[in-house]
This record gives C-alpha cells, sequence and structure tokens, in this order.
C-alpha cells in the first residue's frame, strides 16, 4: 500500500531543476535514494517535506494532500539529517519533554523502550553524542510519536562501517512494525544490505524507481555488481546529457 505518493515534482534554481519528480513510498517496506552529489536528493526530501516550496507537482501522505494538512501530516512522519542542531545543549530528557507538548501521539513506553534499545543516555546532552548516537536520536524521537514514515536525508554518511552495519539493522526491525522509510544514500552497499525498493536520481531526474530485484534483472549486466551498475548508468547519462548539449 502507498502511503507516499509524489507526483510530477518541479523546483528549479538558477543552476539546477528538479524535473517532474515521481514516485511512490509503501508501508514497510525500506526505499533507497540514489544519486550523486549534487543529483537532487537533498532538494527532493526537502521538498516533500515542504521544507523549500516546490515549483509544482503533487505531494500526498495518507492519501491526503500535503498542501493544507501540513501540521497534521507531519505528525505522522520523522525526518532526520543525520545530525542534531537544535538544543545541542540540552539533555535528551529536556529534548523530550519539549518534544511531548507537540505530539499528542507521544508514547512515554514507547520512548522507553527506544531508548534502551539504542543504548541512550538521557542524561546526555545532544553535544555529548557520536554521530552514530545523533542518528539514534533522532529516530527516537520520531518513533517515540509514532512515526509511520521515516525520512532520512543521508544517515549513514560519516558513520564508521560498523555504526552503519548497526543502523541497516535497526531499519530492518522498524520496517517489521509497518514503517516506510526513506533514506538518501551514496553508499551503494548501504543500498545493497537493506533496501527494498531502489530510487535513482541523475540531474534532477528519476532514471529508475522499482523494487531492488527488478532493477538488478533489468538493469545490471552479467558480472556486474550493483555500484558498477549505477556507475555505468551514470556514464551513461552523462554522455548523453553532453550530446543533447552539443
Amino acid at each position: 500500500m502507498s502511503i507516499v505518493k509524489v507526483c510530477n515534482l518541479r523546483k528549479s534554481y538558477p543552476s539546477f531543476e528538479l524535473d517532474n519528480v515521481s514516485f511512490s513510498l509503501e508501508a514497510g517496506r525500506i526505499t533507497g535514494f540514489i544519486g550523486r552529489n549534487g543529483a537532487g536528493k537533498t532538494t527532493t526530501i526537502k521538498s516533500i517535506l515542504n521544507l523549500v516550496h516546490p515549483d509544482g507537482g503533487e505531494i500526498e501522505y495518507f492519501d491526503t494532500p500535503l498542501h493544507g494538512n501540513e501540521a497534521a501530516i507531519k505528525k505522522r512522519i520523522g525526518y532526520s539529517t543525520g545530525t542534531i542542531n537544535w538544543y545541542p545543549r540540552k539533555k535528551i530528557k529536556d529534548i523530550a519533554d519539549v518534544m511531548k507538548d507537540f505530539y499528542d501521539s507521544w508514547d512515554e513506553n514507547i520512548y522507553r523502550q527506544y531508548l534502551k534499545l539504542f543504548n541512550l543516555d538521557e542524561e546526555k546532552s545532544a553535544i555529548q553524542l557520536s554521530e552514530g548516537m545523533k542518528v539514534k536520536c533522532n529516530l527516537l524521537f520520531a518513533l517515540s510519536h509514532g512515526a509511520e514514515v521515516l525520512i532520512l536525508d543521508e544517515p549513514t554518511s560519516g558513520l564508521d562501517p560498523f555504526s552503519r552495519d548497526e543502523l541497516l539493522e535497526l531499519f530492518e526491525k522498524i520496517k517489521g512494525e509497518g514503517v516506510a522509510i526513506f533514506f538518501s544514500t551514496h553508499i551503494i552497499t548501504d543500498i545493497e544490505k537493506c533496501a527494498d525498493d531502489i530510487l535513482y536520481i541523475s540531474h534532477g531526474r528519476i532514471i529508475a524507481a522499482m523494487p531492488k530485484d527488478e532493477f538488478q534483472q533489468k538493469c545490471m549486466n552479467d558480472g556486474e555488481t550493483l555500484e558498477d551498475t549505477f556507475l555505468r548508468m551514470e556514464r551513461n547519462e552523462r554522455a548523453e546529457r553532453s550530446e543533447i548539449n552539443g
């Protein structure tokens, strides 16, 4: 069941354009959003959260348009950039106390469960946390108010391999609870390990949006790794654009 639908999303800047980006996210599935730096991943994510205002297109969550229903929808989703840049010197427990006032769906029992699962000390401030723990802290807050969709912008970037594997294992657990996870990355091994679906963007256009196994059947050549395939497709895209531009 698609719980997020994006249709013909457009956003123009002087040197970049999102070109009719369309995709959907399903409950209980992990979608890996792949593309080189500057391809449009962060612009897409910020647009579907209305953190930047799109120039056109339709965005729906839970069969409800984002426009006109933003406050209610955002109570049901979680967003993380992998860093904490708000209340950096406040203790985790104090941040949680503030968040309780914003979310009527806050569940203290769930908060306590994930606090233990993530091995987070609520007496610590955000600035005292490692990069991996900051990601977990953001997930803690999102899951404690019952987020049904997690939208994560480069959550594993900068993490050591052990912390990345730990986080990907956590994604598997969370999706088992019916949560849709959408995470952008340029680390292809992360896609290989946990993604159910692949969304590939290049120069502001969606090149592929399909289940990972279908992508492997349709797009991969014999003997190629997933990384080989992405590199080949990116080179082809660049060559085609060069021909078009003369």
